[in-house]
């Protein structure tokens, strides 16, 4: 006996709005850097409204201005030679009671023309620090230890974060022990346990 093909909870023709707003990670349509569109994950995330968002700065997300551009700068070259990027990095919420708050956040995106990468690129957006918020402790990091604590949350070695970041090798090395002497801790395989678990 022929089985019966069940009945499928989706729309019969694909409504790819419905899936953009219901997608279970936040994403962001962009154009130069400049947010054209978003899903409610995202507004879930930075604890914000749509309409607050639209036609603002991706700097709106960043913990400091300094932050925003730099990324920026740091991820053109990527993005033209592979057309797409990755990274976990802090994050900042937007709005009401959490407004200011930081967390770590899993990015991804992808640039639409690589020979401009920040033209038009679609990005997604995953809270990797759910369990607890950053500490005030954790918050008052410095923007490059911020960046540097980044980094090594990918697995990279200082040389590398070096060249990702644009520094030298023993500005990585005097930032990676700044960030051990906050977290207490005498090893980088520590540090980072500490940084995946929100503690100080």
């Amino acid at each position: 006996m022929p089985s019966t093909p069940m009945e499928s909870p989706f729309p019969a023709s694909a409504d790819y709005r419905w899936a953009f707003d219901l997608a279970p990670i936040g994403l962001i349509l962009s154009r130069q850097r400049i947010i054209v569109d978003c899903n409610q994950k995202v507004c879930e995330l930075f604890a914000v409204e749509r309409e607050d968002l639209l036609q603002q700065s991706f700097a709106i997300l960043y913990p400091s201005q300094d932050e925003f551009q730099r990324t920026g700068e740091r991820i053109a070259q990527p993005l033209m030679h592979h057309g797409s990027y990755r990274d976990e990095r802090i994050m900042r919420r937007v709005g009401g009671r959490f407004a200011g708050e930081l967390f770590w956040c899993r990015v991804s995106g992808r640039a639409l023309d690589r020979s401009d990468p920040h033209a038009a690129g679609i990005w997604s957006f995953e809270d990797i620090d759910s369990r607890q918020p950053l500490t005030p402790d954790r918050a008052t990091l410095t923007p490059r230890e911020r960046e540097v604590a980044s980094q090594l949350l990918t697995g990279m070695t200082s040389k590398e974060i070096a060249r990702a970041l644009g520094l030298s090798h023993r500005t990585v090395e005097v930032h990676r022990a700044s960030l051990m002497r906050k977290y207490g801790t005498g090893t980088t395989a520590t540090l980072v346990q500490k940084l995946m678990a929100g503690s100080p």
